[in-house]
């Protein structure tokens, strides 16, 4: 594979899988100890990440979970958190000035508070009630942060009874590192071919459903408009029919991301208006990728996951035909705002 170290690949998933482990352990000895509400609570893109755990827990599960902004809960507050709140703040970097604030902020009102970070020497770590660590950069971020918030949940789940299955999911996810890297091997030519295609593209709309429209939005706001400048319209695929189809005509890329849970036929009422509108029409479909031993929940769960390791591919290939390395900056982290 193009520019791509499969061993620290493996290594990264690996260490992943096992802070996930951690994480449910200690999750569900708080929830026995009386945790009464679960939020996660992340800036940017790693609290994007964390929406389709949150959802699936806030339709399964009778315990409240919310996935709060950060910058927006130290102003407004929250009637539900408190002394018995579990509070799950990721941040790759542990600097996230947004997720210090809160930290702060949700410890003045006694919750406990997990932070999930790629270094330890960080403020995020070190102020942390519980802090699991596990070296990652952004090309592998995506991965982990949907295991962990994934596996936050299904544990809360379990030691609340609502579960009885925690523990068959978490064996089959201890292969995931190996799964991902074959989604990889699969997708990469597929990636090239898609990256030479819509190199010179100056605007995407890029809508799905479901577990998988978090990924949709974070592709396009973190990726293409952060890291090549490329300007996008995520929308949820429920929405596309309410203004931005009236935006769809020949020449316009409208890129699906399209899931195995119950949203799918949402998507595909965008593909099949696309189809009819446009010749720029990219589907991504997670049924298409080859998997052994996950189970149909976890494969529908796992979508978004899916989806982050293909698009990794394609973002490698990107940075190379448009000359626009991943890690170029203008503003982020380089300019007073």
């Amino acid at each position: 594979m193009f520019n791509f170290d499969p061993d620290r690949f493996l290594r990264i998933g690996s260490g992943a899988y096992d802070a996930a482990v951690k994480l449910g352990e200690l999750v569900q000895q708080l929830v026995d100890e009386g945790a009464d509400s679960l939020f996660f609570m992340g800036s940017g893109g790693a609290g994007i990440l964390m929406q389709p755990a949150a959802e699936f827990m806030a339709r399964e599960s009778a315990m409240p979970c919310y996935n709060v902004l950060c910058a927006e809960i130290v102003l407004t507050g929250h009637q539900a958190l408190g002394q018995n709140s579990i509070v799950i703040i990721p941040s790759l970097s542990g600097t996230t000035k947004e997720s210090i604030e809160a930290l702060q902020f949700v410890k003045s009102k006694g919750a406990t508070v997990i932070t999930l970070v790629g270094h330890a020497n960080t403020p995020l770590a070190q102020q942390a009630d519980h802090c699991l660590v596990n070296f990652a950069q952004d090309d592998t971020s995506c991965e982990m942060f949907y295991l962990l918030s994934l596996t936050a949940v299904l544990a809360a789940m379990q030691a609340r009874g609502e579960r009885s299955d925690y523990a068959a999911l978490m064996a089959e996810l201890k292969a995931l590192p190996q799964q991902l890297l074959k989604i990889k091997q699969d997708f990469e030519p597929r990636a090239k071919t898609l990256a030479a295609t819509i190199q010179n593209d100056r605007y995407h709309i890029i809508t799905g459903a479901g577990a998988v429209w978090p990924e949709a939005y974070y592709y396009g706001m973190c990726i293409l408009e952060e890291m090549q400048w490329i300007r996008t319209r995520p929308v949820h695929a429920s929405d596309f029919f309410h203004g931005t189809l009236e935006l769809v005509e020949k020449d316009v890329s409208v890129i699906v991301f399209m899931g195995e849970d119950e949203t799918r036929p949402i998507s595909e009422r965008v593909v099949n208006f696309a189809k009819e509108h446009t010749d720029r029409l990219i589907v991504l479909d997670t049924k298409d990728v080859q998997t052994e031993g996950l189970s149909p929940l976890l494969r529908a769960l796992l979508a978004p996951a899916f989806l982050a390791t293909m698009l990794e591919r394609l973002s490698a290939h990107l940075e190379h035909l448009r000359d626009h390395p991943l890690e170029t900056r203008r503003y982020y982290r380089r300019v007073a705002y």
